[in-house]
C-alpha cells in the first residue's frame, strides 16, 4: 500500500481467539497474570452483521494486562458450532500463529507452565544481550510467545 493513510489508527485495542473450552483457556491467561474485564454473550443482528455469520451466538471474555493496555478477547461459538483448527500448528502456517507477552522472570514462568502440562514448542534463545524468547503451547494449541528483556 502506498500514500497517506486515510485516517489514522489511534490505539491498538485488542486481539482476538475462537476457542472451544472458554472456562479453561480464560484460566490459562488469567495465570499468566492477565485481568478479567468482562464476560457477556453476543448475539444479535450487530453481531451477524459485523462477523457475517447469520443466527450466531458466542460467549466472550475480554482480558487486559492489570495497567492496561492491548486487549485479548476469547470467544467461544454456541452457534454455529466452532470449526477446529490445527492444534499442533507451527509458526510457518499462514494466520495468526502466536500472541507475545513481555514477561519478568522467563525461566520461572516456563516452569510454572510447564509443571501445569504446557511445554516448549522449541527452547529458549537469546536475542544478543536484549531479549530471551520462548514459545510455549497453551490450550487448545494457541502458541504464546514469551519474552524477558535483559538488556
Amino acid at each position: 500500500m502506498q500514500g497517506a493513510p486515510v485516517s489514522r489508527i489511534p490505539r491498538f485495542d485488542h486481539v482476538g481467539i475462537t476457542v472451544a473450552d472458554l472456562d479453561t483457556v480464560t484460566a490459562f491467561f488469567v495465570g499468566l497474570g492477565l485481568v478479567v474485564e468482562g464476560r457477556m454473550f453476543m448475539d444479535g443482528e450487530f453481531v451477524d452483521t459485523v462477523i457475517g455469520i447469520p443466527n450466531s451466538r458466542s460467549e466472550i471474555v475480554m482480558l487486559r494486562p492489570p495497567d492496561g493496555g492491548t486487549g485479548l478477547e476469547l470467544s467461544s461459538f454456541i452457534r454455529p458450532n466452532h470449526e477446529p483448527g490445527s492444534p499442533d500448528a507451527m509458526s510457518n502456517e499462514l494466520g495468526l500463529r502466536n500472541v507475545c507477552f513481555e514477561v519478568d522472570n522467563l525461566q520461572a514462568v516456563v516452569d510454572r507452565l510447564a509443571a501445569d502440562g504446557f511445554g516448549l514448542v522449541g527452547g529458549i534463545g537469546q536475542y544478543e544481550d536484549i531479549w530471551r524468547m520462548a514459545y510455549v503451547r497453551g490450550p487448545e494449541g494457541i502458541i504464546v510467545a514469551l519474552a524477558q528483556r535483559i538488556d
